[in-house]
């Protein structure tokens, strides 16, 4: 009876439990956004989270140090998190980070919001599209019975308020989070500290690292896609996702500058190739990086009239090249990129602005291209001419043969052709003529006359 007793609790410890792979929990991806909100972190953030979802992750945390960014990659980010089934913990880390602008509509939208000691969010307000706005005019006296004018620089900026206010508004709302706090925010661009965001359940934790925070949220119990969640992540694998070449590389293309210094690359290596036809180089380098520039432009928000004006002024300066309009339109062609180099950027957003030293210095440099091109040309056309009837004409060759016939005519060889040619006077092999016209396919040849050697 033991016997069978003992059997019946083996067979159970080896079918009834668990190995130990199944007893192990679910990992946490931990994604990093250590830089300005763009394109290429939108991307990178939206892969990591559907990553991690494809590893069946139990949490993402998204460690976050970013002064804002644009607002289309912002958006993007905040609708992968919302659908995200895997629920997703900002984490403004480490101390001295911040979470501006568009990291607090980040913070805000996700499940759990937290901040290491030292790290400050908030200063919401959206930057103005566009040109900056021209300052108020100085209000003008009025009288007790006038209402208060109003203070709106303008009706564009007041919409975008609105619309930015409402928008955090309804993210405080979804993750019952502080929601007057959200709109001073973005209507008086106000922040907050670490300890203070806390106070008032702006976030939900503070911790020192991302471990810290682990340990707080072991236990806690998420709505994610209406499901309620619980964690277990004391223990839990990380799995770091650093962003890869792929991100790395639509980071560096993106950037303002090195989108708009890959547009002249390329269209100037198409410019080379159509001229010296067969080198290959300059075609394949001016595709490669004209198409990479376009590229860039169109994630961007960009101005579309300094996109046209860039593009006609690098047409002027390559016409240059080809019409003798002696500079006027080369340079007005640089007067016209100048201009599209300065409004191409349609945002005030710190870091996606053009330089003006990197526009100078294109100008400078196209104008330096095309008095180069000017002076080869100026060269080229005081050159002799040493083909076609210019190059025929005055050469001096060898009679190869004479026409038993009529030997005033025979055969020479100029060009790297055998020419038929005439002479008034009867011509002998290997006698020096020299050509005087041509009369289609016939050339009319003189005695040459060889200088005497000196004795």
């Amino acid at each position: 009876m033991y016997r069978g007793v003992w059997r019946a609790v083996l067979l159970w410890l080896l079918i009834g439990l668990p190995t130990g792979q199944a007893w192990a929990v679910d990992p946490v991806v931990v994604l990093t956004v250590n830089d300005v909100i763009s394109p290429a972190s939108a991307d990178y953030v939206v892969r990591g989270i559907n990553k991690a979802a494809d590893e069946h992750a139990q949490l993402v945390v998204l460690t976050i140090d970013t002064p804002g960014g644009l607002d289309t990659s912002m958006r993007s980010i905040i609708k992968a998190i919302l659908a995200s089934p895997v629920p997703v913990a900002s984490f403004v880390a480490p101390s001295g980070a911040r979470a501006a602008s568009a990291g607090t509509y980040i913070l805000y939208a996700s499940h759990v919001a937290a901040m290491a000691p030292g790290t400050n969010l908030g200063a919401a307000t959206p930057v103005q599209i566009g040109m900056p706005g021209q300052p108020n005019p100085p209000a003008a006296p009025r009288s007790d019975k006038e209402p208060e004018p109003d203070t709106t620089k303008d009706t564009l900026t007041h919409k975008q308020i609105n619309d930015a206010a409402a928008y955090i508004r309804g993210l405080a709302q979804l993750r019952g989070r502080n929601v007057d706090w959200a709109e001073q925010a973005v209507r008086e661009a106000v922040s907050l500290s670490a300890q203070e965001a806390l106070k008032l359940k702006v976030v939900d934790y503070v911790a020192d690292d991302v471990n810290g925070l682990l340990k707080q949220l072991d236990g806690k119990t998420l709505n994610v896609a209406g499901q309620e969640l619980r964690l277990q992540t004391a223990g839990a694998a990380l799995i770091s996702h650093d962003p890869d070449w792929r991100t790395q590389l639509l980071s560096v293309i993106t950037h303002p500058s090195v989108a708009l210094i890959l547009m002249m690359i390329g269209v100037y290596g198409l410019f080379f190739e159509f001229m010296y036809p067969g080198t290959g180089a300059g075609g394949v380098l001016g595709g490669i990086c004209l198409l990479l520039g376009l590229y860039a432009l169109q994630l961007l928000p960009v101005n579309y009239a300094g996109v046209a004006l860039i593009l006609l002024g690098i047409s002027f300066m390559v016409a240059e090249a080809f019409l003798p309009t002696f500079g006027v339109i080369g340079f007005g062609g640089i007067a016209a990129f100048v201009a599209g180099a300065v409004i191409l950027m349609d945002t005030d957003v710190p870091g996606y602005g053009i330089p003006l030293s990197l526009i100078i210095t294109l100008a400078v440099g196209s104008a330096l291209l095309l008095v180069a091109l000017g002076s080869m040309a100026m060269r080229a056309r005081r050159r002799r001419l040493v083909s076609g009837d210019a190059g025929l004409v005055g050469s001096i060759t060898p009679v190869i043969s004479v026409q038993p016939d009529n030997p005033c005519n025979g055969w020479v060889q100029l060009q790297g052709e055998n020419w038929q040619v005439s002479s008034p006077m009867p011509l002998r092999h290997g006698q020096q003529v020299q050509v005087v016209a041509r009369k289609g396919l016939l050339l009319e040849v003189t005695a040459a006359q060889v200088a005497p050697r000196g004795g």
